[in-house]
């Protein structure tokens, strides 16, 4: 990435020496963030990131199958860059389905069933939700569709599970996928959509054809070059996740003994992500204070900005729960030592926060 800001600044759709040598960094790095997914480099769009890459996803496919349909199914639980986009389809005429889920975030396979249609053109339908670590049953959706005899396409958010579970999309017949730089210790700014060969959708963004014409503008290398680095430095994803299997255990096992502290991530989340709660005590004067320990916890979707967590509503939590949950992430990196510094600062919170 240093390279590409300092020495390697070729434009790659300039033919001159420069350019060559940046198209071969770029195609290193669609490369690298294919074999990560399993699919083709052919088959890999970059993008901003995971938001862009969505919105990509959900316009494209819309405008792409409008004629042959109009119906949308969706969950209630998706990331604001996936269920804003179906509030704004819904504006347009478009009818969407905003399936409800159960206590542990997961949807109903009959209420999906149910769902979609012959007139079904988009299902998306996220792989792991970004603030419970809910896993979504993926593998039906397209049997689902197959079913209805409908002509949707099948996209799935799955910048949470990137790298962390099994996201073949042959595997669960996805037909657009959404993944981000930034959740495996690849730099903000860079994300990519996966389109099977053979899928069109239409283009978001026109002007140089960049990306088959799908995404134009200059490609961001040094973020790109960083993402494809940081997919080719990601452990094997079962390392990964028993990594994180035993921190999640223990974890859950020491907030079981604390008093006061709720849980809200259920047993068989993906063990990256804990979720609890602690009436009685706002979330944001927690997080203050464990920030201030150097121990960084979210407060829920870090794109939804203090609002109300609208997944912990839609699992009708109360607004005790609610207004008091704090999100843990982990990754391959995380050690227990700092599980532990992050148990201390809960605790000197409810001895600080409650007195006062």
């Amino acid at each position: 990435m240093l390279y590409a800001l300092t020495e390697g600044y070729g434009n790659p759709s300039s033919r001159h020496a420069k350019g060559f040598e940046a198209e071969k960094s770029l195609v290193l790095a669609r490369e690298r963030v294919a074999a990560r997914i399993g699919c083709t480099p052919e088959e890999i769009v970059f993008t901003s990131g995971g938001t862009e890459a969505n919105n990509l996803a959900i316009f494209g496919a819309v405008q792409a199958l409008a004629r042959r349909g109009r119906r949308i199914v969706t969950t209630a639980i998706e990331h604001p860059s996936v269920e804003q986009p179906m509030r704004e389809l819904e504006r347009q005429g478009f009818e969407v389905v905003f399936l409800p889920v159960r206590e542990d975030g997961s949807v109903r396979e009959e209420d999906l069933f149910q769902a979609i249609n012959k007139e079904t053109i988009l299902v998306s339908m996220m792989a792991v939700n970004n603030e419970i670590g809910s896993i979504q049953p993926m593998g039906i959706v397209r049997r689902a569709i197959r079913r209805a005899g409908a002509p949707a396409l099948f996209h799935c958010d799955c910048v949470q599970g990137f790298g962390k579970l099994e996201t073949s999309p042959s595997l669960f017949g996805i037909d657009l996928m959404t993944v981000s730089a930034h959740k495996i210790h690849g730099p903000k700014g860079a994300g990519a959509l996966y389109i099977r060969r053979g899928v069109r959708i239409k283009a978001r963004t026109l002007g140089g054809g960049q990306e088959r014409g799908l995404r134009s503008g200059t490609e961001a290398m040094p973020a790109l070059i960083g993402f494809g680095a940081a997919c080719a430095a990601l452990p094997d994803w079962k390392d990964g996740f028993a990594h994180a299997l035993r921190l999640r255990d223990y974890l859950r096992e020491r907030l079981e003994e604390m008093p006061g502290v709720v849980l809200n991530s259920p047993q068989d989340a993906l063990p990256y992500i804990v979720n609890f709660s602690l009436p009685g005590l706002r979330s944001e004067p927690v997080l203050n204070l464990l920030s201030e320990m150097g121990v960084y916890v979210s407060s829920g979707s870090a794109c939804a900005k203090g609002h109300k967590s609208p997944v912990l509503t839609a699992l009708g939590l109360p607004d005790k729960r609610i207004d008091s949950a704090l999100r843990v992430s982990f990754s391959h990196f995380t050690t227990v030592e700092e599980l532990e510094l992050l148990l201390e600062g809960l605790r000197r919170a409810q001895q600080l926060l409650r007195k006062n």
